[in-house]
């Protein structure tokens, strides 16, 4: 089955509001007319308004890295759903590897995060991956069909068609390291295989699984070429235009 990639910039806690419309001015028309691929950019909570307004008409969705699961409340330096929406937000990250090291996020709030998004039909990108810890002692596949399982737990075929996974390797985001294509490639098919067995084949063929793992230039076009690999989530090389576009025209 043809699965239209996704390529995604994940700006972390880079940009200022100037920076951010800059890029954005600079970018559009690198990609202008690019259909081959959806693209979508992830900036900070802040940036989130002068990035939409900047790319407002064009061909590239944004997103936030983060949302509550709360309609709202007392949740001091979150972000709802609700306020994401409002702002003509899209897509947003979930349990991104660094929400989960640093942030405590467990496999539990990812799963009521994923709900809350399908719930406001915002496209959920849901992050796993595993530690190098893991890789070596040879448990990636247990870490990943875990991972996958706790993520879903109720959500059901017909909910699940909007939901895109983003693989990332742990001990590959910012390190320079990167999985090899057929490293990747097996991972992914462990999560496609997962995907199936708790939402059927129909669902996990038509599911976009991404390669997030410092994913640069030169090596996007043997990664994204893997028949297993429908995009990629990239940090560092998505904050320069001409970086990005790079890997956009893999």
């Amino acid at each position: 089955m043809a699965r239209k990639a996704l390529i995604a910039a994940n700006w972390k806690m880079y940009k200022t509001p100037a920076e951010a419309k800059a890029f954005v001015d600079a970018f559009l028309p690198l990609v202008a007319g690019h259909t081959r691929d959806e693209i979508a950019l992830f900036p900070s909570p802040v940036l989130l308004p002068t990035v939409i307004e900047a790319a407002k008409g064009s061909n590239v969705a944004v997103g936030a890295q983060n949302v509550h699961f709360a309609e709202e409340g007392a949740y001091t330096g979150e972000t709802s759903i609700a306020q994401l929406i409002a702002v003509g937000g899209t897509h947003t990250l979930i349990g991104h590897s660094e929400r989960r090291q640093y942030f405590a996020e467990t496999d539990e709030i990812v799963n009521k995060k994923l709900h809350a998004a399908l719930k406001h039909n915002i496209v959920p990108v849901v992050c796993i991956g595993e530690l190098l810890a893991e890789r070596e002692a040879g448990r990636t596949a247990d870490v990943l069909r875990t991972q996958v399982t706790g993520a879903f737990a109720g959500i059901t075929a017909e909910m699940a068609k909007p939901i895109v996974i983003a693989y990332e390797p742990v001990w590959a985001i910012g390190t320079g390291k990167t999985a090899t294509p057929e490293m990747a490639a097996v991972a992914h098919s462990t999560i496609r295989a997962e995907v199936a067995k708790l939402l059927g084949v129909g669902i996990a063929d038509a599911m976009r699984i991404l390669y997030g793992g410092s994913v640069k230039p030169d090596n996007a076009t043997d990664l994204i070429g893997q028949e297993e690999i429908d995009g990629a989530l990239v940090g560092g090389a998505s904050l320069k235009p001409d970086s990005f576009e790079k890997i956009v025209k893999y």
